[in-house]
């Protein structure tokens, strides 16, 4: 059980806000982890700083220890996140808190996995360290809403990505579409690439324009472009009928391939062969297609592998059914200054009669990307705080 204050000083206030900052570094490296952030504070300064930045390195807590050597002794320790209690790829936080001679733990939140959220507390406690959590819960649960939603439904965080033409359209009557935004808007989506686990597409999409799906560092438009491209995210095909083509120019590149198929589908063994490329068949009561409650059964599948976000980019079809099956949290739309006329392409396949049947959305966010516009929605009933900025 942790002691939770009524109210923080405006120094805790302000030692958390640059804990969750650190975090902010780990947005794009730490995934299947949460970003996390540390600051140790003795006698009103800041005597170390830590986050986590890779997955299978160390977590924040250790670095900032590190970062802070003996002056950690009677320290008070600032973390975005409960300190793990168990042995992973790396040991304890919380008995390297402990061992460091920490006096004070302030969370911002508890682990919300359910085998371990409250652990890393009562681990704390019991060596006599004063434990607090709830500074800045909603701050720091923005930067990890994927982990959150993973560990308390088994289901990632699902974002889908869309551009369109000011009077709503995604591409001419031919299919054409590119480029309906800018370099600018184009960018900020190689960014919603990198924080990704993985990346969902149809294979209507992937056969018109041959997508690679891939996190481009020349693209991102950050210093550690490099970096951060050397973990690309799963690209996930939903091919029910096996008809990607050995051709494609995902094949080309070395990054992971999941392809869904039906129960039934024959995948060549020229595609097989390829060490990067694994088949989810879905189940066969699910056969007749991935546009039903089996986008569903391929979150569930996507979670279980340790996916915390997922960036849906696709055509109106598979983008209507997620959005119709409420498959869906986050909606990223980038409008561009361009009339595309009637007989164009609409954003989503959406069939309805009625007003009763609109979708209704929460703007959560709107800002000028190059000569683009990027609104972020996220569903009507959604309580749910911005998560898709990428700066």
């Amino acid at each position: 059980m942790t002691d939770s204050k009524a109210e923080w000083t405006q120094q805790d206030t302000a030692y958390m806000a640059e804990a969750i900052q650190l975090a902010r570094k780990g947005l794009y490296t730490t995934e299947p982890n949460p970003r996390v952030g540390c600051v140790l504070v003795k006698n009103g300064q800041i005597i170390g700083r830590g986050w986590h930045q890779k997955a299978g390195e160390g977590h924040a807590e250790v670095n900032a220890i590190k970062d802070a050597g003996l002056q950690a002794r009677g320290s008070t320790a600032y973390v975005t996140l409960e300190p793990c209690s168990h042995f992973g790829k790396t040991p304890p936080c919380a008995s390297a808190l402990i061992q460091a001679g920490v006096a004070r733990v302030v969370s911002a939140m508890e682990d919300p996995n359910p085998e371990v959220s409250g652990s890393g507390f009562d681990l704390l406690q019991k060596a006599g360290i004063q434990i607090e959590s709830g500074l800045l819960e909603s701050q720091a649960q923005v930067l990890n809403l994927g982990f959150v939603k993973r560990m308390n439904t088994k289901r990632p965080f699902v974002r889908i990505k869309m551009a369109m033409s000011v009077d709503g359209r995604t591409a001419m009557a031919s299919g054409e579409s590119k480029w309906i935004t800018g370099s600018a808007a184009r960018e900020d989506v190689q960014r919603l690439r990198a924080r990704s686990s993985a990346v969902i597409s149809g294979i209507g999409t992937v056969l018109y324009d041959d997508a690679a799906l891939t996190v481009r560092a020349n693209e991102l438009g950050l210093e550690n472009a490099e970096e951060i491209s050397k973990r690309q995210p799963l690209r996930v095909i939903l091919d029910t009928d096996a008809q990607l083509p050995e051709s494609a120019k995902l094949f080309t590149l070395p990054s992971p391939i999941l392809l869904v198929v039906s129960s039934e589908a024959q995948v060549p063994d020229s595609i097989l062969q390829y060490s990067n490329v694994s088949v989810f068949r879905l189940p066969a009561a699910t056969k007749e297609s991935v546009r039903s409650n089996s986008l569903d059964v391929v979150l569930a599948e996507l979670a279980r592998r340790g996916c915390n976000e997922v960036l849906v980019e696709a055509g109106a079809s598979l983008a209507g059914s997620f959005i119709r099956e409420n498959c869906w949290d986050e909606l990223v739309l980038y409008v561009a200054p361009k009339l595309m006329g009637s007989s164009a392409r609409p954003l989503a396949n959406l069939p309805m009669e009625y007003m009763s049947e609109a979708k209704p959305l929460q703007l959560k966010d709107i800002r000028v990307v190059g000569d683009d516009i990027r609104l972020t929605y996220h569903q009507g009933c959604s309580n749910l705080t911005d998560a898709s900025s990428t700066e």
